[in-house]
């Protein structure tokens, strides 16, 4: 090789090593605020990819607006290294903000579900009714005046109840509030009847009897709470899964997502961090890769839309 062709191969192997993904500190942003559910996965997760890409993994919060600031902030960025760590919220937002500044099937790009996990419905000790069957039963004899508590109007928490209304034929009365830790306590002082949220925000009430829990919100009864009914054991069809994805910006390279998926196969495996911190949370463990994250959404972003409209939410 000559001296020239020699200099050239030389000044060309950074430039080729400067084009591969990543390239530089990688960005997890959480549409939410800090210290909520979503951040547990994620830490476990960008400490793990820290440690297999090289580069160094940070997660910001930018919450507002029902998730919605922090989401088209993702949209937005051109860096190619910045992603959405996300919740259910994702799908449910399009059904509750006329223009929520993203568009989901444009302007992010699938990434994986990471996990999903049930959300709990539950009363108090002292309720007239045990189970799922009992409940329907006093809210078809007394229509509206069975009150549950939410997160927030068009929450999660707000919709599944809508839902189950949907498929079973009843009419309750929907509190909002803003968070479920308030609607639980709510709950405790007899202000409503019904609450329903993550189940290990009231797990203390649940030990001491003061809750009891009537059934989980996912297809299947949850691990954690193995003798507690699921809904659509006794609402057919009723299904509402909680779960956290992750999505990247539409900036992001066509490289990056299998490189993740690959990074990320070994949080699978029962014996890593990530499947022992959320299998204790009653969560199971996907990282199913894009595909089956935008199936998801192609599913939920139009339910949700229907139930929302049946429920007379009106975009805002």
């Amino acid at each position: 090789m000559g001296r020239r062709a020699l200099l050239g191969s030389l000044l060309a192997a950074p430039a080729l090593a400067q084009a591969s993904w990543p390239n530089r500190p990688i960005r997890f942003i959480s549409p939410f605020a800090p210290g909520g559910p979503q951040e547990v996965p994620a830490r476990i997760i960008a400490e793990h990819l820290s440690q297999r890409l090289g580069q160094p993994v940070v997660i910001e919060s930018r919450p507002g607006a029902g998730s919605a600031v922090g989401t088209q902030f993702v949209a937005r960025e051109t860096d190619g290294h910045t992603f959405l760590f996300t919740t259910t919220s994702f799908a449910t937002l399009p059904a509750i903000m006329k223009d929520p500044g993203f568009d989901p099937f444009v302007d992010l790009v699938p990434v994986t579900l990471v996990s999903e996990s049930s959300l709990l419905l539950a009363a108090r000790a002292d309720a007239p009714f045990v189970d799922v069957a009992g409940l329907l039963a006093a809210a078809k004899a007394r229509p509206g005046r069975i009150s549950v508590g939410s997160a927030g109007i068009g929450s999660s928490t707000h919709l599944s109840m809508a839902l189950l209304q949907n498929l079973a034929g009843i009419e309750l009365l929907h509190v909002p509030y803003r968070g479920v830790t308030q609607s639980l306590t709510a709950l405790l002082a007899g202000d409503i009847d019904l609450w329903t949220g993550d189940p290990s925000i009231p797990a203390g009430q649940l030990q001491d009897g003061k809750v009891r829990p009537l059934a989980v919100t996912t297809a299947a009864r949850s691990p954690a709470l193995p003798n507690v009914p699921a809904i659509g054991e006794a609402v057919p069809g009723f299904a509402v899964p909680f779960w956290f994805a992750m999505l990247g910006g539409r900036a992001t390279p066509a490289e990056a997502v299998p490189i993740l998926i690959r990074e990320m196969a070994a949080l699978r495996a029962p014996d890593s961090a990530l499947w022992r911190r959320m299998t204790a949370q009653g969560a199971t463990v996907l990282l199913t890769g894009p595909e089956a994250l935008a199936a998801r959404l192609r599913q939920e972003i139009p339910q949700w839309k229907r139930v929302a409209a049946a429920a007379g939410i009106t975009p805002e």
